[in-house]
């Protein structure tokens, strides 16, 4: 998928660089996080290397959304560079949080249960039992982090604007979104795409066409998009 991204905004100059969680793909071999504050902490320093000093945006699928919030407000609360944009996608806003739905215990069919409702696993994953359990113990450790989750207390609120992008088929609703208004003192915009929670990849396109649309008139993150992983 980033592949595509990549090939697709490179004409608009904007670069894609995927930042990988722990327990997760190249780092399988990793310990989950366990909380959501302590994978703040892992995520901070390869966002800000990967950025290699250049300007920046950061992008977050569902709970990549949070994560990219608490990379944006802890890199601004340390006094290092902040990205010039947060976009935050499929992704309810702090204040709108729904702790009870990720809380546990969390039982195997329940999991798999939203993992087709969310409908952005691969049909092959359900009937291959190793994939099936690899898939749920992620999902499982997001939901952890999801469940843990607290909206920071204090402190400024962000200086970068923030675009926020859903589905229009999604359980997310509008005042979910809206709600991201107020973790900046700069620019807020919203986008509505057809789709579920994976728009990203059902109108993918669209979605791309969206992120042009919000970033490239901001030519100064024309160097470094980073991305962290959808979930």
């Amino acid at each position: 998928m980033y592949l595509r991204w990549r090939r697709a905004l490179a004409s608009a100059g904007i670069g894609v660089v995927p930042v990988e969680l722990p327990g997760r793909g190249a780092r399988m071999h990793e310990p989950f996080a366990p909380d959501y504050g302590t994978l703040v902490q892992q995520l901070t320093g390869p966002c800000l290397h990967a950025a290699g000093g250049r300007p920046f945006a950061l992008l977050g699928h569902s709970m990549g959304g949070l994560l990219a919030y608490g990379v944006a407000r802890r890199l601004q609360e340390v006094g290092e560079v902040s990205p010039v944009a947060l976009v935050v996608s499929a992704c309810a806003a702090p204040t709108r949080r729904d702790a009870v739905r990720y809380a546990e215990p969390l039982s195997d069919e329940r999991l798999v249960a939203d993992l087709r409702e969310q409908n952005g696993t691969p049909s092959g994953v359900f009937s291959e039992p190793e994939l099936l359990r690899l898939t749920l113990d992620v999902l499982r450790a997001d939901y952890r982090i999801c469940h843990g989750f607290e909206r920071p207390t204090g402190g400024d609120l962000l200086s970068c604007p923030i675009h926020a992008i859903a589905g229009r088929a999604d359980r997310i609703r509008a005042p979910d979104v809206d709600a991201w208004g107020q973790e900046t003192r700069n620019v807020f915009s919203t986008d509505w795409l057809d789709g579920g929670h994976f728009f990203i990849r059902e109108h993918e396109a669209a979605f791309l066409d969206t992120l042009v649309r919000r970033l490239s008139p901001r030519r100064k993150v024309s160097d470094a998009a980073l991305l962290a992983s959808p979930a």
